[in-house]
């Protein structure tokens, strides 16, 4: 889809057409692999590009499992390739490649320093999604069950391995124990176990390491004063796997490492405050700005919250992780870099602008 215009010039008309960038490398994290990799490669071949997709070193299995059915398509041959391999080769030749027009990144926030600087040389444009910390802020006129169903499912879905999570909860004097005791009661009935049996909430997190990083970081938090509230430790299965406890802290400061760094696991702190404005200050209070919430019933509190959150996507009475398909995805800060996913706005990165001048008398 393009524009026309009519030139400043008599008799001289404009098209403003868009056509595909080129060869477009996608690397994929493992937390979605299927849905991340594909909101990347549909509008890139949507918008006529080629794709070369590096998926996560965890999850090939889905990667091989998708690129069959794009297969089975009919596509052009070398249209779309599925490439396996660690980011320090395979990932490496991609993103300092002259033949790569441009990257699509999601991962961690050393991971796309180290992408945004491979590929500045060569000019080749360059997207970035990588981390997050994000705040749900639960106001005194909240609906107490509402801001539990939203603070559980945001803090400890999918394990929290999302960087939509809600890891940060910040809530206002006149409401802080009664939601801290819902919350509690809420965890207490959440069923640990495999994910594919039936009535279970949180399966395993991703691997061993991403556990021992969990429970690592449950000790950081209680040695700078936090108090455990509920979970915290690690669970013992019928079956193979790295299963934790979902975890809450109270009482905690934002300026606390476990308030400022992501962790990538089912674990939230809580915040006491006094005023939404405090609120809102300590939500910006982060080096990231991918998502942040309110619970509320009052317009005033909600629209305040919208136009003042330093954040790409904001939710009332939702929970922070949660995002649809058709608009636009991405953060602020260190979230985020260059144009946003999905949505029309995909096209800002998968196509490039032609403007054509034509003389017709």
């Amino acid at each position: 889809m393009g524009d026309t215009a009519d030139s400043v010039r008599p008799g001289v008309k404009v098209e403003v057409t868009r056509e595909a960038v080129g060869v477009v490398a996608i690397i994929s994290p493992w937390n979605f692999p299927t849905a991340t990799a594909v909101w990347k490669i549909a509008p890139a071949l949507a918008f006529g590009n080629s794709v070369i997709w590096k998926p996560a070193n965890l999850t090939p299995a889905s990667a091989v499992a998708l690129a069959e059915i794009i297969h089975r398509q009919g596509l052009p041959e070398g249209t779309f390739n599925l490439v396996l391999g660690g980011g320090s080769s395979v990932g490496d030749a991609l993103i300092n490649s002259k033949d790569i027009d441009a990257v699509s990144f999601t991962g961690s926030v050393p991971t796309g320093r180290k992408v945004a600087a491979a590929t500045a040389p060569n000019f080749v444009r360059c997207q970035l999604e990588m981390g997050s910390k994000n705040a749900l802020v639960i106001a005194d006129d909240a609906d107490l069950q509402v801001a539990i169903a939203a603070a559980v499912a945001g803090a400890f879905g999918g394990s929290g391995q999302k960087c939509t999570a809600s890891s940060r909860l910040i809530v206002m004097d006149g409401i802080h124990d009664a939601f801290v005791d819902g919350v509690i009661a809420k965890m207490k009935t959440l069923k640990v176990g495999h994910a594919l049996d039936d009535g279970i909430f949180m399966g395993p997190v991703v691997d061993d390491k991403q556990l021992a990083s969990n429970l690592d970081w449950i000790e950081k938090a209680k040695q700078a004063g936090a108090n455990l509230a509920f979970g915290g430790e690690r669970l013992d299965m019928p079956h193979d796997g790295y299963y934790m406890s979902p975890t809450l802290f109270t009482e905690t400061d934002n300026s606390w490492d476990i308030n400022q760094e992501e962790v990538f696991a089912p674990l939230a702190c809580v915040m006491r405050v006094s005023s939404l404005e405090e609120a809102i200050a300590m939500t910006n209070d982060t080096r990231f700005g991918l998502t942040g919430g309110i619970i509320t019933q009052s317009l005033r509190n909600s629209a305040m919250f919208k136009e003042q959150v330093q954040a790409g996507c904001v939710m009332v009475n939702l929970a922070t992780a949660g995002t649809d398909y058709h608009v636009p995805f991405g953060g602020r800060k260190e979230s985020s870099f260059g144009t946003r996913e999905q949505g029309q706005y995909a096209k800002e990165f998968y196509t490039i602008v032609k403007t054509a001048y034509q003389k017709a008398y």
